[in-house]
């Protein structure tokens, strides 16, 4: 229960709201005082009069300006006549009040007969007479239910109608368990609640029988209470298996929240397990990534030294050379230098024919890849790899037909080959390629190409067009222009089906027919007007009739004349 959220909750005190969790049968959950006309709320929690009608209405239907005096409190409880809707400070529901405000509401008879028996145990709390409410209380009628003083009590033995009726002292009364109180007509106050209005489904006094109720069913108490008992023991049969199910569903629900935290803390468990089994991957391969660059380090300081020291060897024997062979020159004497000729001869041819590098045998190219994976390392998925070679898009080339030459509809491709800064193949993938394919004429006519890694240094591009025409196409690696690009590329119009047929020769297709023409133009003697095998104008070759083109898979030209057409279908036909 939210105390706090209540529009009353300034009225509880902190020790109070204590008693709401746990709700005396004699105090006020809203004061935390003695029940002081307790009356039931829709709900069935009981709170004072008083208390009911401090508390600020959630809603009034029908209320409008200057209906009631907003600065009076608790004026909305007198004079609004429509029905108001709290808000219970136990509970927290939205509960309606009937049109006769908190005096509709029903008294609570129970608090009130526990909350007597209460005060009359209580030794700080002095009890009234019933009768006179003057004296104080000493002794109670046992028939007519009311606490009287002596002077009351005499008075009720001197009476003839009470003459008889026994009383005994209140402080006898100390150890009962209940205290029956008489229940009084709010509006014949002396009459006893005793018959119940079965029309107005009310409890009412004699005097209310003879007078509003006079023509309604009437009867006593005692004769009613078994069937609206009965009733009401039939809700509460069919009530009471709600309580096990709430409990039992309670019961699920705590079970299921003790077993989603144990949940919680087992997968917590898994997870800081494999972070910590993750971490411990991620610095293994750190470490081996480390180790690698040291490794390609020492393989390149040890290229660059040996070759440092052959250069250098080659470069004192060319000092020695060209030095002894200058002073031979400059100092020595003819005969001299005849003697001495032929070793310096020998000796510089050979150091002529020395092979060198004047380049360095090694680069300093080394990059780190993060992006690229790396395979597994105690059984995780890494990324991140070192390479010695990296791709140089001037030494990359364009492989295939597809890049000059394209068909309308239908698919066209070339390959991409990246090498690196020597012109060798990369051997691996994972390169940033771009193509653009856009029409020379027409700047909204684009091709969108497909890219395929081949995985090996290679990527497929193939592509559809859609219009003939002329097409610039950029191809670029790394954000650059790869050699050649941008190169033009010519889609010519839909392939052109043959309507004739790919045969040897018309006089074979056409069975020696001499009217049967054939796109080659070749000629027959005798009157043949088509081609033969070894005559004039055979392509020497089988070729389409239509048009005469020898290659089976190409488009028809369709130079064979119309007025023909007859005798090549017949040829076709056949």
């Amino acid at each position: 229960m939210n105390v706090v959220s209540t529009p009353n909750a300034g009225l509880i005190s902190s020790s109070v709201r204590g008693e709401m969790g746990s709700p005396s049968r004699t105090h006020c959950p809203a004061c935390g005082c003695l029940y002081l006309e307790p009356r039931i709320l829709p709900c069935l929690h009981t709170l004072c009069s008083s208390c009911i009608r401090q508390l600020e209405p959630v809603s009034v239907p029908g209320l409008r300006v200057g209906d009631s005096d907003s600065g009076s409190e608790g004026s909305w409880a007198r004079e609004q006549p429509c029905p108001v809707s709290l808000l219970c400070p136990v509970c927290d529901s939205e509960v309606d009040l009937p049109r006769d405000g908190v005096d509709g509401l029903v008294v609570n008879q129970l608090v009130v007969s526990e909350v007597f028996l209460l005060s009359l145990r209580s030794q700080e709390v002095d009890l009234v007479c019933d009768l006179c409410s003057e004296g104080d209380a000493e002794r109670r009628c046992e028939v007519c239910n009311v606490n009287l003083c002596d002077f009351c009590c005499k008075a009720h033995r001197r009476q003839k109608k009470t003459a008889s009726h026994g009383t005994i002292a209140l402080k006898d009364l100390k150890g009962s368990g209940r205290i029956l109180r008489p229940v009084l007509c709010s509006l014949h106050p002396p009459e006893e609640l005793k018959l119940f209005c079965e029309t107005c489904d009310r409890p009412v006094c004699r005097d209310c029988v003879v007078g509003d109720h006079r023509d309604h069913a009437c009867d006593f108490s005692s004769a009613v209470i078994h069937k609206y008992g009965d009733y009401v023991r039939e809700l509460l049969k069919r009530t009471q298996p709600h309580l096990g199910a709430l409990e039992e569903a309670l019961r699920e629900i705590e079970r299921v929240s003790q077993a989603v935290e144990e949940r919680v803390e087992t997968v917590a468990d898994e997870i800081k397990a494999f972070a910590c089994s993750y971490v411990k991957a991620i610095e293994k391969h750190r470490d081996r990534l480390l180790k690698q660059l040291r490794e390609m380090k020492n393989h390149k300081e040890n290229c660059l030294h040996l070759q440092r020291i052959q250069l250098e060897q080659l470069l004192s024997d060319m000092r020695t050379g060209v030095d002894f062979t200058e002073h031979l020159l400059t100092s020595g004497s003819n005969l001299e230098i005849l003697v001495t000729k032929e070793v310096v001869i020998n000796r510089l041819k050979r150091l002529n024919e020395m092979r060198y590098k004047i380049h360095p045998g090694v680069d300093d190219g080394i990059w780190f890849t993060p992006q690229e994976r790396a395979g597994q390392c105690d059984g995780f998925e890494v990324q991140g790899v070192i390479l010695m070679r990296a791709v140089d898009p001037s030494k990359s080339i364009i492989q295939g037909e597809g890049f000059h030459v394209g068909r309308q509809g239908r698919e066209s491709e070339f390959l991409l080959v990246c090498n690196d800064t020597l012109g060798e193949r990369m051997g691996r993938g994972g390169e940033s390629v771009r193509v653009s394919i856009i029409h020379k004429d027409n700047n909204e006519c684009i091709i969108t190409p497909v890219v395929t890694d081949n995985n090996n240094g290679t990527y497929q591009i193939s592509f559809i067009p859609q219009e003939a025409g002329i097409y610039t196409v950029w191809v670029c690696v790394q954000g650059q222009h790869v050699q050649g690009s941008p190169f033009s590329l010519t889609v010519k119009s839909k392939f052109r089906k043959h309507n004739g047929m790919f045969h040897c020769c018309t006089f074979c297709s056409s069975q020696g027919q001499k009217d049967a023409r054939c796109g080659c133009g070749g000629t027959m003697p005798g009157g043949y007007q088509g081609c033969g095998h070894g005559h004039k104008g055979h392509p020497g070759q089988p070729h389409w009739s239509c048009c005469g083109k020898t290659t089976e898979n190409s488009d028809c030209s369709g130079s064979l004349s119309a007025n023909h057409s007859r005798s090549l279908l017949r040829t076709v036909a056949l």
